[in-house]
């Protein structure tokens, strides 16, 4: 049996076709599209190719092109409407067999095929060497090789049907009447295996349905089911071999009445070699004798093989399904998917790739691997070739350098290949992405430009009022030694404001250390707590920290670390303006920041009331102060400046009713011991 593929985008012209032949001769397959076809052509599974086109335009050749691109040597029948002799020539030229005029005309078309297929010429027999003709023997008195041979060759032709169930399973059936006379049988199947999507019920997965039958009734079988927990489904499924109406184990009330509903003689088992998927009841012969022992042991072995053939056409409907779900996925797709095979070929391209790579003005309107460009092909080829997968990089188009492509390529390997299989490019379009970002750094540049300017002129402005308003009592109060002394306070002070505001931004502006040297740490706390101490002058405060043992040694810029810590105390002294008390502990973290090396953890506590969650989260962002006056930068430089010495900083959340801690921790270079003195 020939199977023809007919291309129509109406179902009219594969009517006409289906009818003009014999149906035992020819099988007639519809699609809709090229796409809808891809499977049977992808994998050799027609004989012949109809196609239902449009020759007065260069549409018509395109498809053929497509056509012979998947099935280069397969006939090729061309039925249209109108034609010119421009494009009739183009698709001769082609490999095109015939171009017919519709509608379909039953004798041309049947004698057209015959020619493609021609039958074999017929030889006399020399007259003197005939052979005398041998007497018909009927089935039973044959030998039993001659016998199986004839079986299996009818059988084989049950394997044109391969990927259609319902019609491989009635030419069985058919085959068996013809051989062994069966009256009536039918054959009942499990639920095939789900696809993408769908969920089987409990009791779909449990019982047997009508596939296809002869002789009995369609009504019947509509609402007859066996079922895997009692009747023969039931015995067939835990005993998995042949059961007879007479025997005994067929007494079984169930059993006994699907036997009597059914009018059949025998059950047998139809199994894929692991478990049952399905059983097929026989009567008995139409002369009305029953089926001998040796025929259900060759019927159950042929049943075996069905079986097998069954599981395969469920697992290619499932995995068709797949396929099929893929490809609408790559579809649907906003961003241009790409599948592309090790040789190079492209298995699938969406709608979307082929506007992003395919040339002006393309003729067959399938994307090739030369197609994209030289950039994203060597990349894929590099994936494909070393099986190693590369970031996902940026892709700008040299005839549109504007426009931003963020490429993925990702390998597709199966577990026991060294290399991958196939690769997928996904190329998505973020030149809007990537404008908005641009805009949106911009704009929070420019708050931040807008709030540093707010904050720097309003802390300059405080600095500048007591100068300012000494400046214009100056001549007429410039020998009253009160107004000196008074002017020489206000200029100091505003000086010391302004100088700190410089050092912020310089070690702001920094991204590495200044100079780098070795030096004590107890001095530079004392140096920074005097410091802290000019810009909030407290009577009662006091630092305590231990300073015995042997000297810690740090090294780095040793300005920049004293800025830091006179900030972390400065913070300490306006906890608690009134009393101010600062501890400084260290300890030393062998495991380091890296799980390497030493660490020094330096420990600053005051004595106030503490830091809130909210202040813990918000005490290192830039001009967060909880005061009316200040930059709000003094712990923001101070992170800038120990990350830039490797270090961390930490602000602990305090318990109820401690105060607030803040945890510097720095690389420390620990100085040899000396050796002791006897």
């Amino acid at each position: 049996m020939k199977t023809l593929l007919v291309l129509a985008q109406h179902p009219q012209l594969p009517e006409a076709i289906r009818v003009s032949l014999n149906p035992e001769q020819f099988r007639v397959v519809h699609r809709l599209d090229l796409q809808e076809a891809e499977p049977m052509l992808t994998h050799g599974l027609l004989d012949a190719c109809i196609v239902d086109v449009d020759m007065t335009n260069v549409q018509g050749i395109w498809l053929i092109e497509k056509i012979r691109r998947r099935v280069p040597n397969c006939p090729l029948v061309l039925y249209t409407s109108a034609k010119t002799w421009e494009w009739e020539e183009e698709a001769y030229l082609l490999g095109v067999s015939h171009i017919l005029s519709k509608p379909p005309r039953a004798r041309l078309l049947n004698a057209i095929l015959e020619r493609l297929w021609p039958k074999p010429p017929r030889h006399a027999p020399t007259p003197q060497f005939r052979p005398a003709p041998e007497t018909p023997r009927p089935l039973e008195s044959g030998s039993r090789g001659t016998q199986a041979l004839e079986v299996l060759r009818d059988f084989s032709a049950i394997l044109t049907h391969s990927l259609d169930a319902e019609a491989m399973l009635k030419q069985f059936l058919l085959l068996l009447r013809e051989i062994i006379g069966v009256n009536r049988a039918a054959v009942f199947l499990r639920h095939r295996y789900p696809l993408f999507g769908e969920t089987p019920s409990v009791d779909e997965s449990r019982c047997l349905r009508s596939a296809c039958a002869i002789g009995l009734s369609p009504g019947l079988l509509e609402h007859f089911e066996l079922s895997f927990e009692a009747g023969i489904g039931g015995y067939l499924f835990r005993q998995g071999r042949i059961l007879r109406r007479e025997s005994e184990v067929a007494q079984d009330l169930d059993i006994q009445k699907e036997f009597e509903l059914l009018g059949v003689q025998v059950a047998i088992p139809i199994l894929d070699r692991e478990t049952l998927i399905g059983v097929a009841a026989f009567d008995g012969r139409i002369t009305g004798e029953p089926l001998v022992s040796s025929e259900l042991g060759l019927i159950f072995h042929l049943l075996e093989q069905l079986g097998l053939a069954i599981k395969n056409i469920w697992l290619h409907d499932q995995l068709s399904a797949n396929h099929e779900m893929m490809v609408d996925i790559l579809r649907q797709l906003s961003s241009a998917c790409v599948v592309i095979s090790r040789d190079l070929l492209i298995l699938n391209a969406n709608k979307t790739a082929r506007k992003y790579f395919l040339p002006p003005g393309s003729r067959s309107g399938d994307l090739e691997f030369s197609d994209l460009p030289q950039v994203l092909g060597s990349k894929v080829y590099q994936v494909l070739k070393t099986g190693t997968g590369i970031s996902a990089f940026k892709y700008h188009p040299q005839e549109a350098p504007e426009t931003v492509y963020h490429v993925t390529i990702v390998p597709f390997q199966t577990q026991n290949s060294a290399l991958p299989n196939a690769a997928l490019l996904m190329v998505e379009d973020h030149t809007q992405n990537d404008h908005l970002q641009k805009l949106e750094i911009e704009a929070a540049n420019l708050r931040l430009v807008k709030t540093m300017a707010d904050r720097l002129a309003h802390e300059v402005g405080n600095a500048l009022v007591p100068i300012s308003t000494h400046q214009q009592l100056l001549s007429a109060k410039y020998r009253d030694p009160d107004f000196r002394a008074s002017l020489e306070v206000a200029m100091a002070d505003g000086v010391k404001r302004v100088t700190r505001l410089i050092h912020q931004m310089r070690y702001l502006a920094r991204d590495s250390v200044g100079t780098r040297e070795t030096f004590p740490l107890g001095p530079l706390i004392e140096e920074a707590y005097q410091e802290a101490r000019r810009h909030n002058p407290v009577k009662s405060a006091a630092l305590e920290y231990d300073s015995k043992g042997s000297p810690v040694m740090l090294a780095g810029d040793r300005a920049a670390l004293r800025h830091a810590f006179a900030e972390v105390m400065l913070n300490a002294l306006q906890a608690n303006p009134a009393d101010a008390k600062i501890k400084v502990r260290f300890s030393s973290d062998t495991n380091g920041l890296n799980g390497t090396g030493t660490d020094l953890q330096i420990e600053v506590e005051d004595n106030g009331v503490g830091f809130t969650p909210d202040a813990v989260r918000k005490v290192s962002e830039p001009f967060f102060t909880t005061r009316n006056v200040g930059l709000g930068l003094g712990m923001t430089v101070t992170r800038k400046i120990i990350e830039t010495h490797h270090g961390n900083l930490t602000v602990i959340t305090p318990a109820q009713g401690h105060a607030g801690v803040v945890r510097i921790t720095l690389p420390v270079d620990v100085p040899a011991p000396a050796p002791h003195k006897n």
